[in-house]
Order: C-alpha cells, then sequence, then structure tokens
C-alpha cells in the first residue's frame, strides 16, 4: 500500500479492488479463513465468490438491495463478494436487533430477498427471525443454492477467475457498497448507504495511517453487520494481503483466545467488553503472540489497558473512533504512538470542523467530511438523504490537538443539565469505573423538577454506593454534580451485539425500576 494517501486512489470499484489484491500479493495467497480452518486463496475467494453469485443473480435484479443474515465466516465473505461481482448491493441484516428492527431494515431497504444459511439458523436458534422475514421477504437458505451449483457453474468460475475484470458486472466507485443500520445505542437503527469508494478510502486511510504487513493475520470475532467488523474485520485485511480470520461469534470468551494463539493473529479486532473477557479466559500464552489490538465502539478502560499489559507484556491496546458513516474510521491511535485517554490521530483525508455547545467548554460538537463519509441515510420512503455539504454531523463533543489527535469528551445528547451546569454521564460513569474497575456500569440522565435533570447510575456491583464515588470525585477533583446519588443494581448491563451499551434497553429498566419506586 502507498505510504502517501491521495483521495484519488480510492476511486476504485469494490471487487475490482479485490482483484488488485489478488494480482499484488499473488492470486495463490491465503487470505481468508475461519473456525472450520478451510483457508481459502485470491484466486478460490475470487471463483468462489463468481460461482454462488451466478445463482444468486438468476434469482434477483441488476442492482438489487439482497438481505445478507450471516455470521462473520467464509460463507459470509463470499456470499458479500458474490453479490458485487453481479452488481447487487448487500444489505447487512443484525439479526441481534430483534423483530421488529430487522423487518424495519428490510422495509426500509426494499429488500426482497434474504441470503441466510440452514446451519446458522438452527445454531443461533432464529426461526422466529426467519418466520417474521418470510412475511415480507423470500428466505433463501445459501446450502440449498449451493447444491444446485454444476458442473457448467464450476467452468464459468474457472474462466470468470482467470479473467475476473471480463467476467464481473462493471460498477462505478459511486454505486453502493453496501448498505449497513446504525447500532441503535440510543434509538432506532438507521439505514446508512455506503459507496463502493466509501469502504475502499477508509481500508487506504488506515493503511496510509499504520503500517501494516502483509504477513500479519487479523482476526475478527466482530459481526460482519456491523461497519467495524466488515471494514476492520474483512475488507481491511484483504485489500491490503493480509489473511482474515473470521469467527461468527464474540460472544465464546473461551474459545477465542486459545484461537487466537493457535491461528498465528498479530492483530485482534474487538470491543473493550469483549477484550477484557477475552484476557481474563485467557492462558498466559493466548495473547502474548499479537502485534496489538484494536478497539472500537466503546471507550477503553484503563482497567483493560491494565489487565493485558499485567497479564501479557506491552501490547499496544489501540482505541479508535468512528462511526457507521464514516465507513467507519475517522481516528485510531498507532502501535508507536499510543496515548490512553484519546482515540487517537485523524485519518488522512478527513475534514473536521467543530461547532460550539453551550455550557461544554474546551471542546466542540464534531462534523466531519472526507472520501469514506456515506452517500447518505436511507428512507423508508426510499429517498437517501445526503449529508449537507457532505458533511456527517457525528453527535460527538470532541477536543482536537494541533496534531490530530481527538479526544472524546461525550455524546452531546449524554450530557445533563445538573442546577444550571452541563455534566458528562460519561464522566460519570468514569467514576463509578475507577472505584469499581471490574464491574459495568452506565448513566442515565432523568427529569428533576429541583434541579433539571438528574443522573441514575446503573451497575452490576451489589455493593454500589454513591459515598466511594463521592471520596474518589473529591479526590480526583471533579464536580460533585457528577456523582450520581440514585443508584440501581442489576444482574448485568444490557449490552448490543457489538457488546455496546444498550442505552434503550437501559433506559426501560431504569423507567420501570422508577414507577415500581414510586
Amino acid at each position: 500500500m502507498p505510504a502517501n494517501f491521495e483521495i484519488e486512489d480510492t476511486r476504485t470499484p469494490l471487487f475490482d479492488a479485490l482483484v488488485e489484491a489478488s494480482r499484488t500479493y499473488g492470486p495463490k495467497k491465503p487470505i481468508l479463513e475461519d473456525h472450520e480452518r478451510r483457508a481459502l486463496s485470491y484466486r478460490d475467494l475470487i471463483r468462489a465468490a463468481f460461482a454462488l453469485g451466478r445463482k444468486i443473480a438468476g434469482m434477483t435484479q441488476p442492482g438489487e438491495r439482497v438481505g445478507v443474515m450471516l455470521p462473520a465466516s467464509v460463507g459470509g465473505v463470499v456470499t458479500f463478494f458474490a453479490l458485487h461481482a453481479f452488481g447487487r448491493t448487500p444489505t447487512m441484516l443484525n439479526f441481534t436487533s430483534g423483530i421488529r428492527n430487522l423487518r424495519g431494515a428490510c422495509e426500509a431497504a426494499g429488500v426482497k430477498r434474504v441470503l441466510t444459511s440452514h446451519r446458522f439458523v438452527e445454531q443461533g436458534k432464529l426461526h422466529d427471525l426467519v418466520d417474521a422475514l418470510e412475511q415480507i421477504a423470500t428466505v433463501t437458505y445459501l446450502e440449498d443454492v449451493r447444491q444446485k451449483i454444476g458442473p457448467a457453474d464450476r467452468l464459468y468460475a474457472l474462466a470468470a477467475g482467470a479473467m475476473p475484470r471480463r467476467f464481473r458486472t462493471p460498477t462505478r466507485p459511486e454505486d453502493p457498497g453496501v448498505i449497513l443500520f446504525t447500532s441503535g445505542s440510543y434509538g432506532a437503527p438507521r439505514g446508512v448507504v455506503l459507496s463502493q469508494s466509501n469502504l475502499v478510502a477508509n481500508c487506504r486511510q488506515i493503511a496510509a495511517h499504520i503500517a501494516l504487513d502483509p504477513d500479519w493475520v487479523f482476526f475478527n470475532p466482530l459481526p460482519i453487520f456491523h461497519v467495524f467488523g466488515l471494514t476492520g474485520g474483512v475488507l481491511l485485511p484483504l485489500l491490503t494481503g493480509m489473511k482474515a480470520f473470521e469467527y461468527p461469534s464474540p460472544l465464546h470468551t473461551r474459545q477465542i483466545p486459545p484461537l487466537v494463539k493457535d491461528t498465528g493473529a498479530s492483530v485482534l479486532l474487538a470491543t473493550d467488553t469483549f477484550v477484557n473477557q477475552y484476557a481474563r479466559a485467557a492462558e498466559p500464552g493466548d495473547l502474548s503472540g499479537l502485534q496489538f489490538v484494536v478497539c472500537g465502539a466503546e471507550k477503553v478502560r484503563d482497567e483493560t489497558h491494565n489487565l493485558i499489559a499485567e497479564k501479557f507484556g506491552p501490547i499496544p491496546l489501540l482505541e479508535g473512533y468512528g462511526a457507521t458513516e464514516a465507513a467507519p474510521v475517522i481516528a485510531v491511535n498507532k502501535p508507536d504512538d499510543n496515548r490512553r485517554g484519546t482515540v487517537g490521530g485523524l485519518l488522512p483525508g478527513v475534514e473536521t470542523r467543530l461547532e460550539p455547545v453551550e455550557g461544554i467548554p474546551g471542546g466542540g460538537k464534531l462534523f466531519v467530511r472526507g472520501p469514506n463519509v456515506m452517500v447518505g441515510y436511507l428512507h423508508p420512503s426510499g429517498v437517501i438523504e445526503e449529508p449537507p455539504g457532505g458533511w456527517h454531523d457525528t453527535g460527538d463533543v470532541v477536543s482536537i490537538g494541533d496534531d490530530g489527535w481527538v479526544k472524546i469528551l461525550g455524546r452531546v445528547k449524554r450530557f445533563a443539565k445538573v442546577g444550571g451546569e452541563m455534566v458528562s454521564l460519561t464522566a460519570a460513569e468514569d467514576l463509578a469505573a475507577a472505584v469499581w474497575p471490574e464491574g459495568r456500569h452506565a448513566v442515565v440522565a432523568l427529569p428533576d423538577p429541583k434541579k433539571g435533570e438528574r443522573l441514575i447510575l446503573v451497575t452490576d456491583r451489589r455493593d454500589a454506593d454513591a459515598q466511594p464515588m463521592l471520596t474518589h470525585a473529591q479526590k480526583v477533583g471533579a464536580p460533585e454534580i457528577a456523582v450520581p446519588r440514585k443508584i440501581i443494581r442489576v444482574p448485568e448491563i444490557p449490552v448490543l451485539g457489538t457488546g455496546k451499551t444498550d442505552y434503550v434497553a437501559l433506559q426501560r429498566i431504569v423507567d420501570a425500576e422508577i414507577r415500581r419506586a414510586a
């Protein structure tokens, strides 16, 4: 990959970028594997995409948005590129989001066909989801499709694999590359249309920001319906010559650490929640071979940094920052310049604008623009709402240093006005985490007739009490109004499929507890 980033380098259709990588790194190079331990080379992947894609093309229309409900796996990646080989748009469905959100996603994107697998549905016990989807779309099982791949299809795939540019359906860089849905941490998920060049751009921005070695193995346990798992765990390694190892669930905390060692993984992608769990479950040598770990989607706790360092040595734990709308990476730390408390330096090609937020000094609401920023939001009417002037409003309050390093102060919607002062709910969570580092904590705000709003701490620590937080706040000079006085103790904090705190579910827990106590 070029050391210098040029925006023009991103003007490549996604399937063509895969073909370019095959030529650069060698068609026989193994670049994709999963827990079944069958590795595919570039040539294998491209042939498989043509063989499967030819069958899918026979049941879909050019440009059609096709639903994909599959885990991180070789099958999931082949299906993604099979759709691209024939000019279809993968629409990645979050099978952890519930029936209502899943149906809403299909309806918003106009999905008429959903690709999944019998084995996945059985293992995930997703029959209710399939029953609901079948009311609005045709559900097609890939095992059934593969059984119909005959000698003619295999000959076609062999010829197409030798001359992929002649056989693939021509597309433009600005054509849709994928439709994803935001995590829904704070509300209903929104459909996001990313162009093919958005995805290629973000991979090349990352490669220009961090030196990557084609001999590395990227271990990805994150779902490919999430943009971090798709771009970071699939597209980035494949387009830069690194092997992508896909694992179907981040929840297997005991199985993943020894597999990281066994696969010779160089880089692990995950969220703070999962990295913390893997580190606790791992044997001393399981993670020691990693070059670094990349964390996104949520704040990385000091406790996780310390745990990795104490148990596995000086493995950099790189916190990054992104958004589905930015394909996703906006900033990330570097292995040789890793600054705790920040989310790293801005990627090349990312423009930023900060707008002041009343009551929050020292930063502003972040807007970003660049080659990785989305085409727009997908509305149920079918209209795509483009970001005004190309600027995406992240909703996050940040500060940016002169050298482009970014520090997250919180989300605009995650500030409360207590007694006339703006208080960061994230900062309140940090106070709880400092007192009980091994627990999981979340803070929400509720209206208060006297103070405007009040803070509620929800925690899995059964012994949590406000006094230790008050003592710690006084010690570190934090304002006492940032200390939640009301505490709700729960068996576990609700999380989304990616490991992020589910603040929608959390709000329901708090509302129910307040009603019960009234």
